[in-house]
């Protein structure tokens, strides 16, 4: 049964962008303006009022978690209305699925394997090594970053063209090469193939890109101030035929650009479609005002924005703190202290975070919080499928599922150990190059031509043999999925490795496989679970226990507590001296834009500080406070005692950045203004 009543419980402004009716529309929603309320309601107004069916919309978000949640507000608005919505979820699932569709356009076959990072790596270095090249002077990470940057730019290796100045690239764009080729032999492709290749097959396909342009009568994109170059051409080009686009973001929330996102996708929508309707989402629904304030203030340095004005739903609130300390270690007592003498009579721990610029700053709290028994989490550790017992298990079914998947065959192969040595994965290799099979295939021939030492020849028989029988239960489907696993632990040992050992970490590894079996009743088949595997992304991730949150503030991105705390405000650290070495202005702005995503994260209390000194990498370190406290809005702060003290002083060196030059025996202002205090 659809809920009629979807549209009233919006302001003006949502209910404008969630009935507007055709052609391209450009949503600038502020931090807590219900972005997400409005975008669920447009797309069920789009049903309801059957302007298209579920299937010929296109909703696109960043992560699984925005695009499940999404679906569900959907399904409680429309009910059964709303089954058929097959095109909702991330760029790269989606583009994956479009890939399977039309893989031969791509050269690949329709059960390609998604590589991770891992996999990436691990080739990288394979390459590297045939090719002599020396991993400790070039870095395999570096060199995928240098290619990631050119898929993003929607570049196949030979529409490459090379910056002459820059020897690195001139380096990688042969590895490259052979990196894709290498790719499509394995019958795989990376994340960022899965958005190239399909703007490719549009590209040079028009039929297949006018089929789609057409079925999407309206398409949706979340977060679009985060897109890169490529996802910007997708939907530019899904969007040709109906050019109804619906895009919803905060320029001023564009923090990405390290990982390849352009503001100006969001910034120059209105000259990219012709006859743009903007609407500015300006209600705040999380924050107090007096936060809202200090934020917007902040904010309005920068030069490069739309703009907006947030006005709180809420009342006034707390004042913004603003807290001086003479130095890191005070900083984290402060923050210690007040959250045990005035947060937690108030709050839970769940919904107080600390948000760092740099995940170093992370060490004092951390050896505070340990000393006097204070619960945290460190939020962005490990994710699940990134655990080695998990990638093994995954691996396993990988090559049950596809035998050309050469990596992980690598990875299992002598996991447990079956006396399979380094040196005759390298015999294998060799072989397989020259006879240009798959490493499973080479091994069984190897095999048969009595190439393998009788040693190791006993664990690899067995391992081969065992990969058949699985592959054949799995085929016969003797097995689901869930079963297949647990097989495939007991048959190959792997279990039993585990479980011989007794140590805390052993343990641990058995519980998480046990989540990954729990998590595999979710889905349907073997194929369906391994493409969530291969497409679960970094910031989906569970919390549980009662815990005070840390975290980098990039990483809060999109979350919301009722307490943060923002320590480390100083010249240097924050704004961070290598973002405006390498970007200047730019670099400039998108550290503003990143205080002001933290400031905004907070509901009820923010409380911003700095170090006057600080311990950094072995010394101690003068600091000055960061030019962002310059930019605070005075009324809407709460100062500590240094701030007052300093009130009293005719000299008036509180003045934040004062131009000085350092001589010797000189220091800081924030050292001088310590040196007044302690006399």
């Amino acid at each position: 049964m659809i809920n009629k009543d979807y549209l009233n419980n919006l302001n003006q402004a949502q209910k404008e962008a969630v009935i507007h009716s055709d052609g391209p529309l450009l949503i600038v929603a502020g931090a807590g303006s219900g972005k997400t309320k409005v975008l669920t309601s447009r797309i069920a107004n789009i049903i309801k009022e059957k302007k298209a069916f579920p299937n010929q919309i296109l909703a696109v978000t960043f992560t699984n978690k925005a695009a499940k949640e999404m679906q569900n507000r959907v399904s409680s608005i429309l009910g059964s209305a709303a089954v058929g919505l097959s095109w909702l979820g991330t760029f790269h699932s989606i583009c994956a699925k479009l890939l399977r569709k039309h893989a031969s356009a791509a050269n690949l076959n329709s059960n390609f394997t998604i590589v991770d990072t891992d996999d990436q790596i691990r080739l990288i270095k394979n390459i590297c090594k045939s090719e002599n090249i020396d991993i400790k002077q070039l870095s395999p990470k570096f060199i995928l970053a240098i290619i990631d940057r050119w898929k993003n730019k929607g570049y196949y290796p030979n529409e490459v063209i090379v910056n002459k100045k820059d020897i690195y690239e001139k380096t990688i764009l042969p590895l490259y090469k052979i990196y894709q080729e290498k790719l499509i032999n394995l019958n795989s492709c990376d994340f960022g193939d899965l958005i190239l290749h399909v703007v490719k097959i549009f590209e040079h396909n028009t039929d297949i890109r006018d089929t789609y342009s057409r079925n999407f009568k309206y398409i949706l994109v979340d977060e679009y101030q985060d897109t890169n170059f490529i996802q910007s051409k997708w939907l530019n080009l899904l969007s040709e035929k109906n050019k109804n686009i619906c895009c919803v973001g905060d320029d001023d929330q564009s923090i990405y650009s390290w990982r390849g996102a352009e503001i100006k996708n969001f910034l120059e929508f209105d000259k990219t479609y012709k006859n743009t309707k903007i609407i500015r989402l300006e209600q705040n629904y999380r924050s107090s005002q007096n936060i809202l304030s200090v934020a917007s203030n902040l904010i309005s340095n920068n030069q490069n924005r739309v703009g907006k004005t947030l006005i709180s739903t809420k009342e006034e609130g707390d004042l913004v703190k603003l807290n001086c300390f003479k130095n890191g270690k005070d900083e984290a007592v402060g923050v210690s202290d007040e959250i045990e003498k005035k947060i937690k009579k108030k709050f839970s721990y769940n919904n107080v975070a600390i948000l760092v610029r740099a995940i170093f700053q992370t060490r004092e709290f951390e050896e505070r919080f340990l000393k006097i028994g204070m619960p945290y989490r460190i939020l962005g550790g490990t994710k699940f499928y990134e655990r080695a017992e998990i990638k093994d298990c995954v691996a396993y079914l990988r090559l049950i599922h596809q035998e050309k998947d050469d990596l992980a065959f690598e990875r299992i192969v002598n996991n447990p150990k079956r006396s399979i040595g380094d040196n005759t994965l390298k015999n294998i290799h060799q072989f397989a190059k020259e006879s240009n099979l798959n490493l499973e295939r080479a091994s069984i021939k190897m095999l048969e031509l009595n190439l393998i030492k009788p040693k190791t020849k006993i664990g690899l028989n067995l391992f081969l043999n065992s990969l058949k029988k699985w592959r054949s239960d799995s085929i016969d489907k003797k097995y689901n999925h869930i079963k297949l696993l647990q097989t495939v632990l007991d048959e190959s040992g792997y279990s039993a490795m585990l479980k011989n050992k007794k140590d805390l970490d052993n343990e641990n590894r058995l519980e998480n496989i046990k989540e990954l079996l729990s998590a595999m009743k979710e889905f349907d088949n073997l194929e369906s679970f391994l493409e969530h595997v291969s497409l679960a992304t970094s910031i989906d991730q569970e919390w549980d226990g009662e815990k005070i949150n840390m975290m980098t503030m990039h990483a809060a991105k999109g979350l919301e507590f009722d307490v943060v705390f923002l320590p480390g405000w100083e010249e240097g650290l924050f704004p961070h001296q290598k973002s405006i070495e390498e970007k200047g202005q730019n670099g400039l702005e998108e550290e503003r834009r990143l205080a002001y995503v933290g400031i905004t994260r907070a509901k009820k209390k923010a409380i911003i500080s700095f170090s006057m000194n600080r311990f950094y990498q072995g010394d101690w370190i003068d600091s000055m406070a960061s030019r962002f406290i310059d930019e605070l809005s005075d009324k809407n702060l709460e100062k500590n005692s240094f701030f007052e003290e300093d009130t009293n002083n005719d000299d008036g060196d509180f003045d934040f950045n004062q131009d000085f030059e350092m001589e010797e025996e000189t220091r800081s202002p924030g050292w001088i203004r310590y040196q007044k205090r302690i006399k």
